[in-house]
């Protein structure tokens, strides 16, 4: 008999998933593109510095060339396509988890962001996407003079 470990919140984390990229796709209707089928999401980190905002997208296995980066409106977009290798059936694959096929991401950014300055670039798999502020915008500190009586 095999025994089997019970996970009580695993269904509980895929029907997150499952609603994260349900969402993700109607997104792209709502903003104005036809609804976008993904076959999966990547996860992404976001994170606001003082001078720029970056976007780390983990892409194991996408090849640069097949992800599309566009800024339009405030809002960032990230798609593409992770292919498949070709399945040799006599391997013996008992299970495969490994996602494979179109993916797509829309981030709205605020006003605050130069949208001509986005640089993408990419190492072991994980996108990173910088998104530079205005300088107009950022904040400067002001010295305050000191009277010498």
């Amino acid at each position: 008999m095999t025994m089997i470990r019970y996970q009580p919140w695993r269904s509980l984390g895929d029907l997150h998933s499952e609603l994260s990229r349900l969402f993700d796709a109607q997104a792209g209707g709502i903003a104005g593109d036809d609804t976008v089928a993904c076959d999966w999401v990547p996860a992404v980190d976001v994170r606001e510095e003082t001078d720029r905002f970056v976007v780390h997208a983990d892409l194991p296995g996408v090849d640069p060339r097949d992800i599309e980066i566009t800024m339009e409106d405030g809002v960032l977009t990230v798609r593409g396509e992770r292919k498949t290798e070709a399945t040799v059936t006599k391997e013996g694959y008992r299970r495969v988890e490994r996602s494979a096929g179109l993916f797509y991401r829309r981030f709205s950014l605020p006003d605050t962001v130069d949208s001509e300055g986005v640089k993408a670039s990419g190492n072991n798999g994980v996108l990173e996407i910088a998104i530079p502020k205005l300088a107009k915008v950022q904040p400067r500190r002001i010295q305050v003079d000191v009277d010498a009586a």
